[in-house]
């Protein structure tokens, strides 16, 4: 991906993103009592891991239920997906893995292929395995020969091999040398595994890549991979315009990003984009107001507001998940840090308890950690973002308007969004809300799933008379500790403080934001004693004023780059240090080398970056695209380490410091919805002219009676205007694919 240079170039840019989730079905059991595995699932391009889902125990039918969104930053040919069988003790086990091309991912139905594991014992003992790679044909046998791996039984070999295959080529001239051709159709790749013993080769098991695979059970994906061609800015100007009007229009049904919301067939899908580019023009809070107050007219009983998945509804929660990232970790993270990392036992379910386990001990554990993380919500009003204070106002007021005889509505109206569905899923899932590195073990997300709906329903204490709502039996026992005068007036004091606009001054970048943190690696800035120098594996964490480093997460900083003293953010070339994934943090003294897990992970840490650092006065130029080494840059062979780049950075224009937001891709995706979409546009537009003509009762459902038409005149206005700027934009995305598809060779880039 090289987005600023191929604007420069006046070229789109492609991109591509992946939404996955999983559940494998009917997997082998093991031979013996105990048949059932501990498996989790990894995803991958190609052959580099980007994602890794939580462990589930004791299944041969796991359910994976996680959903993963992850921007494509580099080429791939293969979406892999592999499941592993959990071992604590040795290496984690493969057990089979699907590989779907980039041209198939619309494909549901997958099988499991063979994963080399669980090789047979030889006299009680684990074997020294090897393996053979031979390409086999009428007139060759030729056969390579990996390292032998010492007393195991689940060998990793991690080898490639390459054989040299002679055809003709496209020339129609005869070479002076007289090369035959193989009939590349009757050659076939094999691979034998053998055992390497102390006299004779002893053959373990042998597998046949040609020959059929045993089936080892299924696996059901729901992928949803798109690609994106991002033109120049100036040609999104007039469609950015439109939408940036809709919290304007009245009434707001008729405003293009309502229209956007009633004409997708998954309004998660307009969501994502419409309410990152609205924050980021400062539009989202009456543009979310406006939506929410249509919800509430279509609100009967005020014990049911905003509990529903609306347009409204949704807009606030991706907003609450953009902004409110700092907040959850300013807040939750240093308790969920003690209650993951801990060994206490909460569990309080009479037949959920194990042996020895002593039920009033667990009940003490549980509450002093629902005391703790109670406590902790409701005295951090003052950390709650502006923008989410602003709407929660805004909520406030309209339902006080809404339902002027319930005293109780003004909070139930926030507590709706803050409690449950923000503070209660995230401490559900703190994986999720990258409030924790890794997913916790069982034990712990069943503690944290019995605090969440303790404080789920505490929060809710604001809406009526306190009183608890659970089904289980041991939970209502539970909650009587909880049903006291102070918790809730400590809820009703709290939700009065992040529902006031006078308790909060303008955000601006007065607190620093929490942007991003993660493990990676970087280069040692000076030299060991040995004078080697080497790559030490350490914890990031970027904010709005710094990025810093770590030895571990929660431990004072290493080391610390002011924001306003990176001088550029670009990708490493691979030479320099025979390393993949490699980015260059650019500043005031010697360049910080990082390399990150995976390309995913390594694309998002310069985005991010580039984007904290474009508003800083003294960005270079140029850079040098590889590292400084021996005396001279290894790019140039500049001998001089100030020595200026050789090549042009990328650049960009300055975006919002606080939240990570590219405005063009955005609008991208809006246009592709719309363009998706546009039959459902042509049906809503042929609504407007029917109601128009005919004012009369409806005597039967129409096409257009799911959709809210309030001013039929108004949205068939908008509607024409939507159609326009699309059909502007068909034009250069036309031309690009005639142009693409006219010069794009076979092998080429």
């Amino acid at each position: 991906r090289n987005l600023h240079r191929e604007r420069r170039e006046g070229g789109p840019e492609l991109r591509g993103k992946e939404v996955s989730r999983g559940e494998a079905k009917n997997l082998l059991p093991y031979l013996g009592p105990n048949k059932m595995r501990d498996c989790f699932c990894t995803i991958n391009l190609d052959q580099e891991e980007v994602y890794r889902t939580q462990v589930v125990e004791k299944s041969l039918s796991p359910f994976f239920s996680e959903e993963f969104y992850f921007e494509i930053p580099r080429t791939f040919q293969y979406l892999s997906f592999y499941v592993y069988d959990k071992n604590v003790l040795q290496r984690d086990l493969r057990i089979g893995k699907v590989a779907i091309k980039k041209e198939d991912l619309c494909n549901h139905s997958v099988h499991l292929e063979r994963a080399c594991h669980g090789l047979p014992l030889i006299n009680g003992q684990s074997c020294d395995p090897y393996a053979t790679v031979s390409l086999v044909g009428p007139s060759r046998n030729d056969q390579k020969k990996t390292k032998v791996k010492k007393k195991t039984s689940n060998p990793q070999f991690n080898e490639i091999f390459y054989f040299e295959v002679t055809r003709s080529s496209s020339y129609t001239r005869k070479s002076q040398f007289q090369v035959e051709e193989e009939d590349i159709e009757k050659l076939e790749i094999r691979i034998d595994l053998w055992n390497n013993g102390n006299l004779v080769q002893d053959p373990g098991k042998k597998t046949n890549i040609s020959s059929k695979t045993d089936d080892l059970g299924s696996l059901r994906l729901n992928i949803c991979y798109t690609e994106d061609y991002v033109l120049p800015s100036e040609y999104y100007g007039p469609l950015k315009t439109l939408l940036l009007k809709s919290p304007d229009v009245q009434p707001i049904s008729a405003s293009s990003a309502y229209i956007l919301g009633e004409i997708c067939r998954d309004k998660n899908d307009a969501v994502l984009p419409l309410v990152r580019l609205l924050l980021h023009h400062d539009k989202l809070v009456p543009f979310a107001t406006a939506v929410a107050e249509l919800d509430l007219k279509d609100t009967q009983d005020a014990n049911t507001i905003f509990r529903g998945n609306s347009l409204a509804t949704r807009c606030l929660d991706e907003m609450m998940k953009i902004v409110g990232r700092h907040y959850l970790k300013v807040t939750l993270k240093p308790i969920l840090d003690e209650i993951c990392e801990s060994s206490k036992s909460c569990e309080i379910d009479p037949i959920k308890l194990k042996e020895g386990d002593n039920v009033e001990n667990n009940k003490e554990n549980l509450r002093y950690y629902v005391d703790k993380l109670f406590s902790t919500i409701v005295k951090s009003s003052m950390s709650c973002p502006t923008v989410m204070c602003d709407i929660f106002y805004s909520l406030r007021q309209m339902a006080t308007q809404r339902f002027p005889n319930d005293p109780h509505v003004q909070y139930s109206a926030v507590s709706s969004f803050v409690f449950l569905r923000f503070f209660a899923v995230a401490v559900v899932s703190p994986h999720t809300f990258h409030l924790r590195l890794h997913h916790p073990d069982p034990q712990t997300v069943r503690t944290l799933t019995l605090i969440s709906k303790t404080i789920q329903t505490l929060g809710s204490w604001g809406r009526s008379v306190p009183k608890s709502s659970f089904k289980e039996t041991f939970m209502c026992e539970f909650f009587k500790m909880f049903q006291e005068e102070g918790y809730i007036m400590a809820v009703k004091k709290f939700l009065d403080e992040i529902s006031s606009t006078e308790t909060k001054v303008s955000s601006g970048t007065s607190e620093p934001v929490h942007l991003k943190e993660g493990e990676m690696y970087k280069r040692a800035q000076g030299r060991t004693r040995i004078g080697k120098k080497n790559f030490k594996k350490r914890w990031f964490c970027l904010t709005s004023r710094e990025l810093t480093y770590h030895k571990q997460p929660g431990k004072d900083a290493i080391y610390t780059i002011p924001v306003k003293n990176i001088l550029a953010v670009e990708k490493l070339e691979e030479s320099s240090f025979n390393k993949k994934n490699m980015f260059q943090v650019i500043h005031t003294e010697k360049p910080l080398y990082v390399q990150a897990n995976n390309c995913v992970e390594a694309n998002e840490w310069i985005d991010v970056l580039c984007r904290v650092s474009r508003c800083n006065q003294n960005r270079l130029s140029s850079y040098h695209p590889s590292a400084y080494l021996n005396g001279n840059w290894l790019c140039c062979l500049e001998t001089s380490e100030n020595a200026l780049g050789c090549k042009p950075c990328t650049a960009g224009v300055p975006a919002d410091i606080q939240i990570d937001i590219d405005e063009d891709r955005e609008t991208e995706r809006i246009y592709s919805l719309f363009t998706l979409s546009l039959l459902k546009l042509q049906k809503m537009e042929e609504a407007c002219g029917t109601i128009a003509v005919y004012q009369g009762p409806q005597k039967e459902p129409d096409d257009y009676s799911n959709f809210v038409i309030e001013d039929s005149v108004t949205t068939f206005k908008t509607i024409q205007q939507i159609k326009s700027v699309v059909e502007k934009l068909d034009e250069p995305h036309e031309k690009y694919r005639k142009k693409r598809s006219s010069s794009a060779k076979y092998g080429s880039k």
